[in-house]
């Protein structure tokens, strides 16, 4: 079957991004919740095979709102930066969300995987889940929003609307496992080859974090890194200084 697919899945809690695994899958291997609460309080892996294909999907912390006070949103970005960093390559990004609005926090989730972890280099998808009640076809609420993702500068390779519960509607679950098959088989075929950790931003960040830590880099470095982190990821300043010292700790110990 070749190589295995890497696959890292991110969103908010109550998104069913373990719902989607199982869709993906065709059997129940991640635990599943009723309530908003995560389900993961780190990473997981989940081997799984369809089509003759085998696939590694990684299943982050749900990312709560990004504000202060709030350590949980900062133990799942430290969480995903680990998961990032131990990968030797990654082949696809799905952003999972539940039908509604795009919210800040999405917007924030999608910039700090896609364009800092993953320095743009991953091609990513968004899967939007809960839609057994829309009418007509699942697929109409991309056509009535798709114009704000573009708007709101969250650009993705492809899309899919599902419902990863069968519940009273197994037709439209079996539609569903179809589609998300499809687009994960189309997305990670390119030809263009898994994008590898090494040539990332982030690695560039943290050789500079570890360079400051030696006094090789200017002061100023800390703080640009916290700058950064705030503007690209659309962070508040206390909350993208407060990860910034997390990821110079976590260089500490890496390097010793």
């Amino acid at each position: 079957m070749g190589r295995s697919k890497n696959i890292v899945l991110f969103g908010q809690p109550g998104a069913g991004k373990s719902s989607l695994i199982n869709l993906m899958a065709g059997k129940n291997v991640a635990k599943t919740s009723s309530d908003m609460r995560s389900c993961t309080l780190q990473w997981q892996e989940y081997p799984i095979t369809f089509d003759g294909k085998s696939y590694n999907v990684f299943d982050t912390v749900g990312l709560e709102e990004p504000q202060l006070g709030i350590p949980q949103y900062l133990n799942a970005v430290e969480n995903a930066y680990t998961l990032i960093r131990k990968l030797e390559s990654i082949d696809l990004l799905l952003l999972c969300m539940r039908a509604g609005r795009l919210t800040p926090t999405l917007q924030t989730n999608y910039r700090l995987f896609h364009e800092f972890l993953c320095d743009k280099k991953v091609p990513i998808v968004v899967v939007i889940t809960y839609l057994e009640n829309e009418d007509g076809e699942m697929d109409n609420w991309w056509k009535r929003n798709r114009d704000i993702f573009d708007e709101r500068g969250v650009h993705v390779a492809g899309h899919a609307c599902i419902t990863a519960i069968r519940g009273n509607y197994p037709d439209r679950h079996e539609q569903s496992r179809t589609t998300i098959r499809k687009l994960v088989e189309e997305v990670t075929a390119g030809g263009q080859g898994a994008w590898k950790g090494g040539d990332s931003t982030f690695v560039s960040f943290m050789r500079k974090l570890k360079g400051l830590l030696v006094g090789k880099e200017k002061p100023r470095m800390k703080k640009n890194v916290a700058s950064r982190l705030a503007k690209r990821c659309n962070l508040s300043p206390d909350v993208a200084k407060e990860l910034a010292d997390r990821i110079r700790d976590d260089t500490v110990e890496g390097a010793t």
